[in-house]
C-alpha cells in the first residue's frame, strides 16, 4: 500500500514515514499543497494523510482539487479543534480526521480502519455487484451506477449507500449509522452523517431537494427506497 503524507513540518513526516515503513508501506512525502496536488494525480496513491495547514495550497482546497480526478482516501489532520473544522474537512470530501497532537499509534489506527473500509472483509463473500431496481454497487471498483450514469463516491460514501441499498427500507437513526459506518470510537458527531448523506444525495439524486433514493424519516434518520 501507498501512502502520501503531506505536511509542511519536515520533522513530523519523517516520524510518521519511519512508523508506517516499520509496517511495510511505502511512503512518500509532500511539503506543501500544489506538490501534494501533482503527487495525488501523478502516482497511484493508496491514501492520503493530508494537513490543513499547508503553504501555497491549503489542506481544504488540495481535498476538494484531489476530489475531481480521485476517490484515494483522505484522512485531515489539523492543529484545530473546533467542530466546523471538522465539518468544512468532511464537507470537501475528506473521510477521516484527527487533531493534532496525536498518537501515533491513533494515526496507525485510523488509516488502518479506512483502507479496511476501502476493502471490507466481507467483500470476498458477497457477489462483485449488487442490484435493485436501476442501483447498481460495484464491489470490485466501489462505484455505484443509477441506468447508465456512472457515479464515484468516497469511501465513507460508498459504505452508505452500501448499507442502505443492502437494507432497503429499513431506517437508521443518525447514531446508528455514526456507529456502523464510522466506528464506536469515532471522535465526530452526527452532523457528519448529515454531511455525507447530503453529498450522496448530491451525487446520486435527480432532485437532492426531492430525494427519490435516500429518504428521510422525520425524527427517525434515513432509509433507502429504490425510485
Amino acid at each position: 500500500m501507498k501512502i502520501l503524507i503531506v505536511d509542511d513540518e519536515k520533522l513530523l513526516v519523517k516520524g510518521i514515514k519511519y512508523n508506517f515503513e516499520q509496517e511495510g508501506y511505502t511512503v512518500l512525502a509532500a511539503y506543501d499543497g500544489e506538490e501534494a496536488i501533482k503527487m495525488a494525480y501523478d502516482k497511484s496513491i493508496d491514501l492520503i494523510i493530508l494537513d490543513l495547514m499547508l503553504p501555497k495550497v491549503d489542506g481544504l482546497s488540495v481535498c476538494q482539487k484531489v476530489r475531481e480526478f480521485s476517490n484515494v482516501p483522505i484522512v485531515m489532520l489539523t492543529a484545530k479543534n473546533e467542530d466546523m473544522d471538522k465539518i468544512l474537512g468532511l464537507e470537501y470530501g475528506a473521510d477521516d480526521y484527527l487533531t493534532k497532537p496525536f498518537n501515533i499509534l491513533e494515526l496507525k489506527a485510523r488509516v488502518k480502519a479506512v483502507l479496511r473500509r476501502m476493502t471490507p472483509a466481507g467483500t470476498q463473500a458477497k457477489e462483485s455487484t449488487v442490484s435493485i431496481g436501476s442501483v447498481k454497487l460495484d464491489y470490485n471498483l466501489r462505484r455505484v451506477s443509477i441506468g447508465d450514469k456512472t457515479i464515484d463516491l468516497t469511501a465513507k460514501e460508498f459504505d452508505l449507500i452500501d448499507l442502505f441499498v443492502c437494507n432497503a427500507g429499513k431506517v437508521y437513526s443518525r447514531e446508528n449509522l455514526l456507529d456502523i459506518v464510522w466506528g464506536y470510537d469515532y471522535p465526530g458527531d452526527v452532523r457528519t452523517v448529515d454531511v455525507h448523506v447530503r453529498r450522496l444525495r448530491e451525487k446520486i439524486e435527480p432532485n437532492p431537494a426531492e430525494p427519490s433514493y435516500i429518504h428521510t424519516k422525520w425524527g427517525v434518520g434515513y432509509y433507502f427506497k429504490e425510485a
